[in-house]
């Protein structure tokens, strides 16, 4: 039975598939029907309330409402007849009589006016409604104002909070005319737990709600006061967010999401609100050279005066200096006497540029980038058993699926735009399996269970549930014979690991072990979500090896709605790890080791030799530092005196350097201990591609320029290459590209101008007219044979344990506002303003045994050093724990955090460190020798 419905629309017949509305025909026909209430981007449900956009039906008595009526076979439908035409002329002088005056609008180019001059309204003949029944200005919240004068009640801001946003915080109050929008129970904006999405505030069609940067005092804006609009990526997290720039006087006015593939017009806070980071008055403008008569190198420079330890110098003479004390280096101690550490946060030709610069220039590959710092474990245990370092389905693909786990993942803060379709898979009835030892307040509500299991032991807890599947059989044993290979060894191994003998290890009890198990394992299709929590251990890669045989063990790969999806940190992490920014594999993951991979580069880069031998990770080259192997480093874009574990260590070891050369957009903590530092450009300064953790390859592209005499990355990388003697003549991005393309298969299909013209196309790409497979390996796995491979893993203890003088556990990791080491979030006005302070999460029952109220000080103590920090009380971390975010350079977490590795991965153990924990305010206690 065919879908397809035809009716006759004005005169003429046209066809609609079954589920479109009148509406949606008449607009993808050019037909402009009025809409206020209905808002045809994609997670918004047709409401109907507003009465806007009614059109007359042939044989009905009453109009209808074309946003959501679907059409049925032979219907007959006008939307110009003068009865439609009235109608709707009269509802919107109705609501024309409660707006304030267009001059004086709260946004003066609003949907809502568009909509009038639609309709031939510019007055209304109706009184206004009291002005003592609407609510006052709420200003309460730095990012947004809430003016319900102009609201219509439309309804759109509860639908973009609770069915798009999943956050819950706005819902209607009271009746009739009296009825507005609330949020919470009627709190102001600023004081409810509103994440500032901004949902709401791209959704208002009338300026009820709108971003504080727009409007004047006299709360008086104008969306369309900008004098270009570009589409771009956001700069933060690892989605890839899609966003419409808009610029004014070369400056960000706003941002607004935009339909991407990955995001589908949402945003989170950092991507709305925290575009102004790049205006920053610490920003870089030119390049400086330390003085000669600056004090020792150090965390001592003011950014807003770096006149105390630098000077200002010509781009030719840094760039000589620069280029003079490497090429010295090499010349005297050799090219292992220099390394590079590369940036996630550039795009994927800079990346490339970087790499290449360190191999061929200094004839190793001694070059990493954080991928090391955060889901190094993970690569290596898919690319050890599945044959690829990236995830097999996209997060959207949440939509398939009826079982999904996320473990050592907390979305709600650190992916918030991937997280409100998890939320919105609950809501389908999705099953959502939550594994973390820190609870999580995002999730936890939405989740079908909640383990809470003890820190460190998330192998005890994932080879407990491979038992039951195992011992029950219900795993998948067609799947197994046809696509894997070592399940007989596998299933002896995990027979010893029963949920009894493992719940005294994990402190998940044996029942809910089993429940999970099987709920698992009798999904139709089930997707597994982890997060650093599961890689930053020194069992990392065996946390992900078990989870990897768990999706394998119930054939939940390859096949919509299922799949393994570490979720991605950096906004290019993905991206820069496929452009081989990594020191023991070259673009696409290829080995250096295998000699036809260094014959095909010593083709491309005209005659360069590779070196065979993997080169040295983040955390070895900081140790080869320290003990004087190596004695110059080129940085562009990371921050390692904040970011690497144990970090007084790597401080120590950067004030060693006979020459540093540092390329960034601020005077972060590392480009104090520079020789030379390079002023950069932001993400919204450049042109390129970036690839986000869906494997989707997106266009960047320059909004707004580079201040004072900064420049493009690829641009400095290219001409520093110059001076230390390689002979490179690119001139564009797009060169860079097509030279990548020589070498990446995963790049097939994808060129330039389409990337130009899709925007964003997802790899692998069977063909020049395929967006890309958002699931991979439905037919076999780039392995021997085409057979993923089952890896036992043994319960490996942390490299630390909680003893009398450290008793509780310590934890790291994000918080929603803040990103990476705070350089760029702690420098915008909006994510500053909300999240200002250092702050560590206790449970309030362990403050209240220290005697600490929430909100005062405590000192965290670690065998590696000491912070004092503001303290909060939160039920969801367990008693014996503390969680740390690592944003703050004054109470920088990686001063306590272990730089212990995990043999495989080498990853830190940046998840699990033993820790004392005191009022700030009570002498120090010394632990015992």
């Amino acid at each position: 039975m065919s879908d397809t419905i035809r009716f006759i629309l004005d005169g003429e017949e046209v066809e609609a598939q079954k589920g479109d509305t009148i509406w949606e025909v008449a607009n993808g026909r050019g037909l402009k029907i009025p809409h206020l209430c209905h808002r045809p981007e994609p997670g918004y449900r047709p409401d109907g309330n507003c009465r806007a956009c009614m059109v007359e039906i042939e044989g009905e008595r009453t109009l209808a409402a074309s946003c959501i009526r679907e059409p049925q076979e032979g219907m007959v439908v006008t939307t110009q007849s003068n009865r439609a035409k009235t109608a709707r002329k009269m509802v919107m002088e109705l609501l024309v009589a409660d707006q304030p005056e267009r001059e004086v609008a709260h946004d003066k180019s609003s949907h809502f006016w568009d909509m009038a001059d639609l309709n031939g309204v510019t007055e209304s003949r109706f009184p206004s409604m009291d002005a003592e029944r609407i609510p006052l200005l709420d200003d309460s919240h730095v990012a947004m104002r809430v003016n319900l004068d102009a609201c219509i009640q439309c309804n759109l801001c509860v639908r973009a909070c609770r069915e798009v946003q999943v956050n819950d915080v706005i819902g209607m109050a009271d009746r009739g005319h009296d009825a507005f929008p609330v949020f919470d129970l009627d709190d102001p904006m600023g004081a409810s737990s509103c994440v500032a999405c901004g949902e709401c505030v791209q959704a208002c069609p009338t300026g009820a709600l709108m971003p504080a940067s727009i409007l004047d005092d006299q709360q008086q804006g104008d969306r369309n006061d900008f004098d270009s609009e570009v589409k771009s990526i956001c700069p933060f997290c690892g989605v890839g967010c899609q966003v419409s720039i808009k610029v004014k006087d070369d400056k960000v006015a706003y941002v607004e999401g935009i339909n991407g593939p990955s995001n589908e017009g949402r945003l989170c806070v950092k991507g709305r609100f925290g575009f102004d980071y790049i205006h920053h008055g610490h920003r870089l403008t030119k390049p400086l050279i330390r003085r000669d008569d600056a004090p020792e190198k150090g965390l001592n420079v003011d950014p807003s005066n770096p006149w105390t330890h630098f000077r200002e110098a010509t781009w030719e003479e840094a760039l000589d200096f620069a280029a003079k004390g490497l090429v010295d280096l090499r010349s005297y101690y050799g090219g292992k006497s220099v390394a590079g550490f590369g940036s996630a946060k550039c795009t994927n030709e800079e990346a490339y540029l970087f790499q290449k610069l360190i191999r061929q220039g200094f004839k190793h590959n001694n070059v990493d980038h954080c991928t090391r710092l955060c889901h190094a474990s993970s690569v290596a245990a898919l690319m050890e058993n599945v044959g690829s370092g990236a995830v097999t389905a996209s997060f959207n693909e949440i939509e398939n699926a009826d079982v999904a786990i996320v473990i050592g993942a907390n979305p709600t803060e650190n992916h918030p735009v991937a997280a409100t379709y998890f939320k919105q898979f609950t809501k389908r009835g999705g099953e959502l399996i939550i594994m973390d030892p820190r609870g999580q307040n995002g999730l936890k509500r939405h989740a079908a269970y909640n383990l809470q299991f003890r820190p460190g032991m998330d192998v005890a807890l994932l080879n407990a549930i491979m038992n039951v599947i195992v011992e029950e059989k219900l795993y998948d044993r067609q799947y197994i014979e046809g696509f894997t290979e070592g399940f007989f060894e596998f299933r002896e191994h995990i027979r010893a690991f029963t949920p009894e003998r493992m719940a005294e290890i994990c402190g998940i009890d044996a029942e809910t072990i089993r429940s999970v198990a099987r709920t698992f394992a009798d999904a139709r299709a089930a997707m597994i979500f982890w997060g650093m929590g599961v890689s930053q251990h020194v069992h990392g890669t065996d946390n992900s090896r078990c989870l990897i045989s768990l999706a394998l063990l119930c054939g939940h790969v390859g096949r919509p709605g299922t799949g393994l999806h570490p979720l991605r940190g950096q906004n290019n992490v993905q991206g820069a790890s496929d452009a081989g920014l990594i020191p023991h594999v070259m673009p696409d993951y290829q080995s250096v080791a295998d000699r036809e991979v260094r014959d095909l580069f010593r083709h491309i880069w005209r005659g360069t030799e590779i070196e065979e031998t993997p080169g040295l990770t983040v955390v070895e080259i900081m140790d080869r530092v320290y003990r004087g192997e190596i004695r110059g480093m080129y940085v562009l874009g990371e921050n390692p005196a904040m970011s690497d574990p144990d970090v007084d260590h790597a401080r120590k070891a950067l004030a060693k350097l006979d020459h540093l050369v540092v390329q960034d957009i601020f005077l972060t903590e590392t480009a104090n201990y520079a020789d030379v530092i390079l002023p950069a450009s932001a993400l919204p300064e450049k042109s390129g591609t970036v690839t986000n953790t869906n494997r989707q390859v997106q266009m960047v592209r320059r909004a707004v320029p580079t201040p004072g005499e900064a420049r493009e990355d690829w641009e400095i990388v290219v001409d520093l290459a110059r001076r230390i003697g390689l002979d490179w003549d690119y001139d564009d991005p797009r060169e860079v590209f097509d030279e990548m393309k020589m070498s990446m298969r995963s790049l097939h299909h994808i060129t330039w101008k389409r990337l130009e013209t899709e925007s964003s196309v997802t790899y692998p790409c069977n063909g020049p007219e395929d967006p890309g497979q958002a699931v991979v390996f439905g037919d076999g796995f780039p392995r021997r044979a085409g057979r993923a491979k089952f890896t036992p893993a043994r319960v490996t203890p942390p490299a630390e344990a909680p003893d009398k003088d450290f008793p509780m556990v310590l934890t790291t990791g994000r918080q929603l506002e803040h990103w990476h080491t705070g350089s760029m979030t702690r420098r915008a006005t909006v994510l500053d303003a909300v999240e200002p302070e250092a702050n560590c999460s206790i449970h309030p029952a362990t403050l209240r045994q220290m005697g600490v109220e929430a909100g005062g000080r405590v000192r965290l103590t670690t065998r590696r050093g000491s912070v004092e920090i503001m303290a909060r009380a939160d039920r969801n971390v367990a008693p014996d724990m503390v969680f740390l975010p690592f944003a703050y350079v004054e109470a920088a977490a990686n001063i306590l955090t272990n730089a212990a590795l995990d043999p495989f991965g080498k990853i830190p153990e940046f998840k699990y460190s033993a820790v004392r924990v005191e009022a700030a305010d009570q002498p120090a206690r010394v632990a015992a020798e």
